[in-house]
């Protein structure tokens, strides 16, 4: 029977019907428009019954930005005002179909049980995504199953401690992420007093970069380094067959990872550095909607 693939980001909502062979029957986009709190959670709630009422759909597997807290079935979404603690299994739960199983949990989980699923990670057990964009995370999958932690924290690694001393900015969002984020390029480009018309834009570092500009390429070879050891932390820690990075940095920082895995290397446990590929995601922002439909399927140890 299908099941739905529900992917909610900051600004909008993707959703999907799923075959049972995994394969996309149905899609949609829907933007949050200005919606807040409960008026996300109705939207996400009447996505699900639609999609049981047109697509025959049994189950929804549902991929929030943030933390979801499954003792309580409560999420914790930073980018949607409301959701400090918003009770979104009860709120689905109660307007779905009779019997329909709904599954949640956070993207940065989703994004590697889709690269694991149908991406570049396909059939791995022992896999790490590292999401980078307005901030970063990563999900991490150790003998096919989802390292959560105790409050379902595991894989915040935007608080990876990767410089000193340690800034009072660092304290919102970690210093890892502080730098090499989409945000970190640009206070980073701040720092260095890299100069352009209006508000400076990643892509515009990027763009600089490409034309051999000195502070860019200083941007860019900090974030490499960063990434670098941050991938080289979790190789030792985890000992993956496969680091996948992604996120709307990667985009146009893909052309890197020869680089990201060549500082890793350095850094990293010499065994375990040997045992790891480093790839860029194949399913894009596709990801965490791929991984909401595994979320659904029950075919998955999680």
């Amino acid at each position: 029977m299908p099941v739905a693939g529900i992917d909610l980001g900051g600004t909008k909502l993707a959703a999907a019907a799923f075959s049972e062979q995994g394969e996309i029957l149905h899609r949609e986009l829907v933007q949050l428009a200005g919606r807040e709190g409960s008026a996300v959670g109705s939207l996400i709630a009447d996505t699900v019954r639609r999609l049981a009422d047109e697509h025959g759909c049994t189950a929804s597997g549902v991929c929030i930005p943030g933390l979801y807290r499954s003792a309580t079935g409560t999420v914790w979404a930073p980018n949607i005002p409301g959701w400090d603690d918003y009770p979104l299994l009860e709120e689905l739960r109660s307007n779905a179909p009779s019997g329909h199983v709904i599954t949640i949990d956070s993207d940065r989980a989703a994004y590697i049980l889709g690269e694991t699923w149908k991406g570049a990670a396909k059939g791995a057990s022992d896999a790490i995504f590292i999401a980078v964009g307005t901030g970063i995370g990563a999900g991490i999958l150790v003998d096919g199953k989802i390292v959560r932690g105790r409050g379902d924290v595991a894989g915040a690694i935007g608080w990876l401690a990767l410089d000193r001393p340690y800034l009072d900015r660092y304290k919102g969002h970690g210093c890892f992420e502080d730098q090499a984020s989409g945000p970190g390029l640009v206070r980073v480009a701040n720092d260095f007093g890299f100069s352009t018309e209006g508000e400076i834009t990643t892509a515009e570092i990027f763009a600089a970069y490409d034309r051999g500009d000195t502070l860019a390429k200083k941007v860019i070879d900090n974030a490499v380094q960063l990434w670098g050891m941050a991938a080289a932390n979790l190789v030792s820690i985890f000992n993956p067959a496969m680091i996948v990075f992604g996120g709307g940095i990667f985009g146009p920082a893909t052309q890197f990872i020869d680089r990201i895995a060549a500082e890793a290397r350095r850094w990293a446990q010499p065994i375990a550095i040997e045992q790891v590929q480093f790839v860029a995601s194949t399913l894009g922002s596709d990801a965490g909607l791929y991984g909401a439909g595994r979320l659904a399927m029950k075919t998955e140890t999680t």
